[in-house]
C-alpha cells in the first residue's frame, strides 16, 4: 500500500512537471507566404534555428502561409506574433498610408526586427503570348496575385500609376503563388506578376515547364515611382538565372522584412534574433536568396517601422548599435 502511494505520487509529480513545462513554453506563430516563395523559406529557417535551442529558451516556433498584408493584419488581430512583409507594406501598415489596404489606419504598435532578401517586381510571360514589354500586359490574361499578398497590393500600386484597371486585362487572375506557374504553362494566363526573392521556385517552374521569359519593368513611370519612395529601388535580376532570360532583367523592387509588434515580449524577440544571428552562416545556407545577406544591412536597410526593443537589445550586445 505504501509503495503504491509512492508510485502514484511520483507519476502525479511527473505529470505536473510535464504540464508545467508545456505551460511555460512560449508558442510563437510566424506569418509567411506561399510554399514556393521565399517568405515560406524565411519563416521555416527562423523556426528551425529557434526550435533547435528551445530547451534553453522555452520558445516553440511554427509558421503558416499568408502574405505581407495578411501577416500585418494577422498580427494586428492577435492571430500572429511575427511575420514577413514587403518593406512598402511595412511602411504603409505603420503609417496608415494605404487606407484601401489597411482601413483600420495606422498601426503604431508594428515593429521591425530585421530585413532579409531583396524582392524584385517580376513579370514572366509565355514566349508565344506576344508580350515583349511591360505595357504589353494590357489586353492579356494576367495573374495579378491573390488578395492579401504584398505582391497583389504592389501590383495595384503599379496599376494605379500606369492608369490601369482590372478591366484593362482580358483576365485578371487571383491565383496564389503556388498555382501561377502551372496556369501560365497551361495557357490559362499569358503572364504572371510576382514580387519575390530570387532564385524563386515559382519562377524556375514557370521558365522550365514551358517557353517563357522575364519582362523588363522599366519606364518613366516606374523610375519615378522608385525615386519618389525610399522603400522602392530600381534593381536587376541577373541574366542566366532562369531559362529563356539570358540578359539582365531591369525592374524595381522592395525588400523582405521580418516584423513583430509591441504585444510580443522583448525576451521572445531577443531570443528569435539571437537564434538567427548566432547561427548566421547556417542561416545563409538555408536558401540561395540568403547567400549575399550582410548583418550590417539587415539591421537598418528597408526598415520603415521602429525596431523592436528585443531586437535592439541583441544588436547593442553585438556592438552593432
Amino acid at each position: 500500500m505504501f509503495i503504491k502511494k509512492i508510485a502514484l505520487t511520483a507519476v502525479a509529480g511527473a505529470a505536473f512537471m510535464a504540464s508545467s513545462a508545456i505551460a511555460d513554453t512560449k508558442h510563437v506563430v510566424i506569418g509567411t507566404g506561399g510554399q514556393t516563395g521565399v517568405y515560406y523559406a524565411v519563416g521555416g529557417a527562423i523556426c528551425r534555428l529557434v526550435n533547435k535551442g528551445s530547451s534553453d529558451h522555452e520558445i516553440n516556433c511554427t509558421h503558416k502561409t499568408g502574405g505581407s498584408v495578411a501577416n500585418i493584419n494577422g498580427m494586428r488581430a492577435g492571430d500572429l506574433d511575427m511575420g514577413v512583409a514587403q518593406s512598402d507594406w511595412q511602411y504603409h501598415g505603420y503609417n496608415g498610408t494605404a487606407p484601401e489596404t489597411f482601413p483600420e489606419g495606422e498601426y503604431k504598435e508594428l515593429r521591425a526586427v530585421f530585413s532579409a532578401h531583396p524582392e524584385p517586381f517580376t513579370v514572366v510571360a509565355r514566349a508565344d503570348s506576344g508580350i515583349k514589354t511591360f505595357e504589353d500586359l494590357k489586353g492579356k490574361k494576367v495573374n495579378v496575385g491573390n488578395p492579401g499578398s504584398g505582391a497583389r497590393a504592389t501590383m495595384e500600386v503599379v496599376m494605379e500609376k500606369m492608369g490601369w484597371t482590372m478591366g484593362d486585362f482580358a483576365l485578371a487572375g487571383e491565383l496564389k503563388s503556388s498555382e501561377q506557374a502551372a496556369a501560365l504553362c497551361d495557357g490559362k494566363v499569358d503572364a504572371i506578376v510576382f514580387t519575390v526573392g530570387h532564385p524563386s521556385g515559382t519562377i524556375k517552374e514557370a521558365t522550365t515547364s514551358c517557353e517563357s521569359k522575364l519582362i523588363n519593368v522599366d519606364n518613366d513611370i516606374i523610375q519615378k515611382l522608385a525615386a519618389d519612395h525610399a522603400y522602392y529601388e530600381m534593381t536587376t535580376i541577373p541574366g542566366g538565372m532562369y531559362t529563356g532570360s539570358d540578359d539582365d532583367t531591369v525592374t524595381f523592387g522592395v525588400g523582405a522584412t521580418f516584423i513583430s509588434s509591441t504585444a510580443v515580449d522583448d525576451e521572445v524577440v531577443y531570443q528569435m534574433v539571437k537564434a538567427v544571428f548566432d547561427n548566421f552562416k547556417r542561416f545563409k545556407k538555408m536558401h540561395p536568396a540568403f547567400e549575399l545577406l550582410k548583418e550590417e544591412d539587415m539591421i537598418k536597410k528597408n526598415l520603415s517601422a521602429p525596431l523592436h526593443d528585443g531586437a535592439i537589445r541583441y544588436y547593442k550586445e553585438r556592438g552593432w548599435m
